[in-house]
């Protein structure tokens, strides 16, 4: 159940930062954006599936607090202003995918429920795949 909460939490977050990330480079010229869009269609396929499995369980989902996503909204807009290079943008979504990457392998290490186990090496894989994809932006 925390593993699915976990991926729930982990899944929103990306949904909108990445969403917030697109919008904050809407009038730029970025060659990232494809990816930015494909980034984004994986990260509300986790949080729809995740969710999904959590009202089986009976448990309502909770994404990360109004605070921590302000905090990195602002963070984004921040980067942004700074630099708004494919990069730079590269280089903020890796670290992001690393962070959530981590906190499910722990949570994995910890799970029983097989569904939740898979769907959460389903999400690692897909961020490895796409720090890989990111890479070549750096």
């Amino acid at each position: 159940m925390e593993l699915l909460e976990e991926i729930y939490k982990n899944a929103s977050m990306g949904v909108s930062s990445t969403t917030d990330l697109i919008n904050d480079i809407k009038e730029k010229d970025n060659k990232i954006k494809t990816e930015l869009e494909t980034i984004l269609k994986e990260y509300e396929k986790f949080k729809k599936e995740s969710c999904k499995l959590l009202k089986k369980c009976k448990k309502e989902p909770k994404g990360t607090n109004v605070m921590a996503k302000t905090m990195v909204k602002m963070n984004i807009k921040k980067e942004v202003i700074n630099d708004n290079s494919d990069s730079a943008l590269a280089d903020m979504l890796i670290q992001g995918l690393t962070l959530g990457n981590l906190e499910l392998e722990k949570g994995v290490k910890n799970a029983k429920d097989k569904n939740a186990i898979k769907l959460a090496n389903d999400f690692i894989k897909f961020g490895e795949e796409e720090i890989k994809n990111l890479k070549k932006y750096l």
